[in-house]
């Protein structure tokens, strides 16, 4: 007998950026990679903790005794080559029928990225930007804090447990759990991570809405 979809109510939705509607995986590999030998660590061990956070926390994570002051002159550093480098950076399958889909409804970008490298990483992933807008300038916290989420639904005027988060990394996971909200995973990435549902990509997830504006999303079990 095949397996009950799992369906979600919400008034609004937060979006991820990075591995939830734009792939910019290849991206991120390059360029973290490159810092890490730079700095003599293993790479692999890196990238296991970049994805969701600022580049500036992720340093502070894998070089805890350096001055912060130094990492966020290196996150800047590593923002410009992020921005220079858009080669493989494509959507997530489904994205651009999903953001379709949202057209009108309350839905905001909670991510990591500033505003420049998420303008660059949408337009390279030929994705239109939603209408609210949570970036990097936006929080004083780096995801796994759940500022950006708070921020977020405080924007579209809803309370953070009528919004329905979408992420695909760890930290964010968390960020979004921290703010009282449900999560949908998008992605291998965020399997280990027990969201409330997990969809292979947004090619898998549906959306409808009530005459009162209530949203409906369907993930196959």
């Amino acid at each position: 007998m095949p397996a009950t979809p799992v369906r979600f109510t919400a008034r609004a939705l937060l979006l991820d950026m990075d591995g939830t509607l734009v792939n910019s995986d290849a991206v991120v590999e390059r360029c973290w990679s490159r810092w890490a030998v730079r700095h003599g660590l293993d790479p692999v061990a890196a990238l296991a903790v970049v994805h969701g956070r600022q580049g500036h926390a992720t340093m502070a994570e894998l070089l805890p005794d350096r001055p912060v002051e130094v990492n966020l002159a290196e996150n800047e550093q590593m923002l410009a080559e992020e921005r220079a480098d858009t080669v493989g950076v494509v959507q997530v399958p489904g994205a651009d029928a999903f953001l379709a889909a949202l057209t009108g409804l309350p839905h905001a970008l909670v991510t990591s990225a500033d505003l420049p490298l998420a303008r660059i990483r949408m337009d390279a992933a030929g994705l239109p930007m939603p209408p609210v807008l949570v970036t990097a300038e936006s929080v004083g916290a780096s995801k796994p804090d759940p500022e950006g989420f708070l921020k977020g639904a405080a924007a579209l005027g809803f309370a953070p447990a009528d919004c329905l988060a979408f992420e695909d990394s760890g930290a964010g996971i968390a960020a979004a759990r921290a703010a009282g909200m449900r999560v949908i995973g998008i992605g291998p990435r965020a399997a280990a991570h027990h969201p409330d549902a997990l969809a292979p990509t947004l090619e898998a997830v549906t959306v409808t809405t009530a005459p009162d504006g209530t949203l409906t999303l369907t993930v196959p079990a």
